[in-house]
């Protein structure tokens, strides 16, 4: 049984910086594409940015492109979210997932989520 253990939400001020931290345990990690979503208070789940297996290929959703940026660490079984240049319309609870292929990710749909963790961006 896969599971995802999320840490580094909180609260930061417009302009911060946050990073978030998702450790992957119950499988090989190197062997499934892993990836963040949110759900922005009374919206649909999103995906925020996905990473293959071995790091070769990313996805960013529009919104965050040149401020966020997804990394994995295959030794430590570990993908991160370093979100820069925060903006209030960041508020959301972000989701950890992994998926056994990169695609299941831009079509919403991976195999395994995390319990999520709270990032709130104050004005």
């Amino acid at each position: 049984q896969v599971y995802l253990a999320e840490s580094g939400g909180g609260l930061v001020q417009a302009g911060g910086s946050l990073r978030l931290s998702c450790t992957h345990s119950g499988g090989t990690a190197s062997t499934y594409a892993m990836g963040w979503f949110r759900q922005l208070a009374g919206k649909e789940r999103e995906v925020v940015t996905a990473i293959d297996y071995n790091g070769d290929t990313t996805y960013y959703v529009d919104s965050v492109k040149g401020r966020f940026t997804i990394i994995r660490d295959n030794v430590k079984n570990t993908v991160f979210l370093q979100m820069n240049s925060l903006k209030p319309e960041d508020t959301a609870i972000y989701y950890c997932a992994s998926g056994f292929s990169f695609r299941s990710f831009i079509r919403g749909k991976p195999d395994y989520w995390g319990q999520g963790t709270q990032v709130t961006v104050s004005a």
